[in-house]
C-alpha cells in the first residue's frame, strides 16, 4: 500500500498556531510553521496547495498571498507592515489587537470605542491586513447587521493621516 500525504492536510498543519490568545501585537502571534520555516519552502507548499485546490479559497496569511502574487518581495516585508501598523495603533487609545483571525492570518485590530455608536450588538471598526491592494490595509466601519464593504487604506502614511477620520466612522 502506498500512502501519500494529502496536500490539504499538510497545508492545514503549516497554518496551525499554538495558543496565541495572549498576543498583544502581530509579532507575538507569528508562531505557525508558515512564519518560521524557510520562505522558499513556505511559498512552494502554498503554491502546491493552490494547484491542488484551484477553485477554493485556500486559507493563507495576507502577506503570503501578496508574495505569491508579486506584490510584496518577501515575508519580512509583510511582517514589517504588520509591525509598523502595530506600533502606530498600540500607542493610540482604544485600539485592541485580536490575535485570532481566519485560518492562517495573524489577526486584526478593533477600535473598541466605536461600539458606543451602536444601538444594538454589532462589530466595532476593524482594521485588517489584506493582499487585495498595495496599501495592505482595509478598514470595515462599525456596524450591526450585514458587513459593509471594506475601505482600502493606502498604506501606513494614509492610515496615520486619516486615523481620526477612520475612528469616527458612523454605522
Amino acid at each position: 500500500m502506498l500512502v501519500e500525504p494529502l496536500i490539504e492536510l499538510e497545508w492545514s498543519e503549516a497554518l496551525e498556531q499554538p495558543d496565541t490568545t495572549s498576543a498583544n501585537v502581530p509579532a507575538e502571534a507569528r508562531r505557525a510553521w508558515v512564519h518560521r520555516a524557510p520562505e522558499a519552502q513556505v511559498l512552494a507548499l502554498f503554491r502546491a496547495a493552490v494547484r491542488a485546490a484551484p477553485h477554493s479559497e485556500l486559507p493563507a496569511p495576507w502577506w503570503l498571498r501578496a508574495v505569491a502574487e508579486g506584490g510584496l518581495s518577501s515575508r519580512r516585508e509583510g511582517f514589517s507592515v504588520e509591525d509598523r501598523t502595530a506600533k502606530l495603533l498600540d500607542a493610540r487609545p482604544g485600539w485592541v489587537f485580536v490575535p485570532w483571525g481566519v485560518d492562517g492570518d495573524t489577526g486584526y485590530w478593533e477600535y473598541m470605542p466605536s461600539e458606543r455608536r451602536l444601538s444594538e450588538p454589532g462589530m466595532p471598526t476593524t482594521l485588517a491586513y489584506t493582499h487585495r491592494h498595495p496599501g495592505w490595509l482595509d478598514v470595515v466601519p462599525v456596524h450591526a447587521g450585514p458587513t459593509p464593504a471594506p475601505i482600502a487604506v493606502g498604506g501606513l502614511v494614509d492610515l496615520r493621516k486619516n486615523l481620526a477620520r477612520l475612528e469616527s466612522l458612523a454605522p
